[in-house]
């Protein structure tokens, strides 16, 4: 019985690049939370100003909605070792430039917008790379396990990275934690270097508005994938309070518990994450979608009403479980039904579904809580996201009913999978297991051999991640 609540080590199993790239991220996700936790509290420092701070948001989404829809194309049509080494090679020297303004005798507030649209632009171009891999490294039927084990690995890198940012923000100054940002760049970069290349499709087009446009006619037409964009993005920008984290703490007399707030998601979902064996069996995804979303608005908005800063805590906690509940069914729903010829445009809107409604929260949430304060701007957002989420469910009820074994859109891409890797379609379906028997060691899936590129998401300096 334990052991069917423990993480599926399928896809670490059977993909040597998977095994290759979970470790990679882990590098780059405690150096990049590093950055997460300086750059807000350095504006803080400088300005004073909840708005300041929510700024950031404005700053970051015009980069990230149009080098986005670029990076999805460009994806579809070059070699994504070289976009992911470039764009790696440009968020290091950006870090760099957060550590010697950090250095200077009176640090200047212009170069953190500057950086932080910089980061966007870059992370634009990188994720719809990065993110389109998945569904060629890891087998059909092992994607949700996969998206299990690598939001494993992100929460372990958002707690660790997070406390002990706090703690050396506060004792040792913003330039080491954008020190620690700038070596952990540099590993990712040689780790990098190690990655074998991942050319484009033969017959790939060059990037183009009508090659965006054609993702996105696809996007639109499919229902499922509609609601999965729709309600995240609802969901991140009414109930996205992190970048007004410094000012909660100031109201709760708790400045210590700055970092333990930021973290507290993770812990969340990290104990979702190490019991998330069941999940491999489950077939009902937009049910994760919609539930983990608004759980995590009521979650957020218990937030808000609390003035105990432990209970806090716990709610940001089951925030943070939510979260990655809704993120497991995003996940699996994407690799599971988009066409590989369509994966880099699509992996570019996914950008914006996940990344624009934080930046548009990030500005929500700084300009409430400057007009009603703190605690109401927090738990508002939190009524306001699981309002948003009932709507957009009953607007779009085939996200609640997708079952992957009978969608249309996943038999056809469980059948590519088969024709590219040799090996007969394999049904969603649970497995019939021993009891005792772990699920992933019945599974049958031999390695495949695809391209190996880093899914190096948290090299991305989590600034606009969620």
């Amino acid at each position: 019985m334990i052991s069917r609540l423990l993480p599926d080590l399928s896809p670490w199993r059977s993909s040597a690049d998977f095994r290759l790239l979970w470790i990679q991220g882990l590098v780059t996700y405690f150096g990049s939370f590093m950055a997460l936790i300086a750059l807000p509290l350095q504006i803080k420092d400088l300005t004073g100003s909840p708005l300041a701070v929510g700024a950031m948001g404005a700053v970051e989404l015009v980069p990230l909605v149009v080098f986005g829809l670029y990076g999805g194309a460009l994806a579809d049509s070059a070699d994504r070792r070289k976009v992911i080494l470039g764009t790696e090679a440009g968020l290091g020297l950006l870090a760099v430039v957060l550590l010697v303004n950090a250095l200077a005798p009176d640090p200047a507030l212009w170069p953190l917008y500057v950086v932080a649209g910089g980061v966007s632009a870059l992370a634009g171009l990188q994720r719809p790379a990065l993110d389109s891999l998945m569904a060629r490294i890891v087998p059909h039927e092992q994607q949700t396990a996969a998206a299990a084990l690598n939001s494993l690995r992100w929460q372990v890198g958002a707690i660790a990275g997070p406390s002990l940012a706090g703690l050396v923000v506060a004792y040792a100054g913003h330039a080491t934690a954008y020190g620690v940002t700038v070596v952990t760049f540099g590993l990712s970069v040689v780790l990098c270097l190690r990655l074998t290349a991942a050319p484009p499709a033969r017959d790939a087009r060059k990037p183009s508005l009508r090659g965006i446009a054609e993702g996105a006619r696809y996007a639109w037409s499919r229902p499922v994938l509609l609601g999965t964009y729709a309600i995240d993005m609802a969901a991140m920008f009414f109930a996205f309070p992190n970048t007004i984290f410094p000012f909660l703490a100031d109201e709760l007399d708790a400045q210590w518990s700055l970092g333990l707030m930021y973290a507290a998601g993770s812990v969340g979902s990290l104990v979702l994450g190490l019991t998330s064996g069941w999940t491999s069996r489950v077939r009902r995804h937009g049910l994760f979608v919609v539930g983990g979303a608004a759980g995590w608005g009521l979650a957020i908005a218990a937030a808000g009403w609390f003035d105990d800063v432990w209970l806090v805590l716990l709610c940001l906690g089951f925030a943070g479980a939510g979260d990655m509940l809704s993120g497991l069914g995003r996940s699996t729903i994407w690799n599971q039904t988009v066409p590989d010829e369509l994966r880099g445009r699509l992996a570019g809107i996914e950008v914006l579904s996940y990344s624009v409604g934080p930046q548009l929260g990030q500005v929500r949430a700084g300009a409430m809580a400057g007009w009603t304060g703190t605690r109401s701007a927090i738990w508002s957002g939190g009524v306001a996201c699981v309002a948003s989420v009932a709507l957009l469910s009953a607007a779009l009820p085939k996200l609640l009913t997708y079952d992957s074994a009978t969608d249309e859109d996943a038999a056809r891409r469980r059948a590519a999978h088969a024709d590219r890797t040799g090996h007969a379609p394999e049904s969603d379906a649970p497995p019939a297991v021993e009891p005792g028997a772990s699920p992933a060691a019945e599974s049958g899936v031999q390695g495949v051999s695809l391209w190996p590129v880093g899914q190096l998401i948290g090299c991305v300096c989590p600034i606009s991640d969620h």
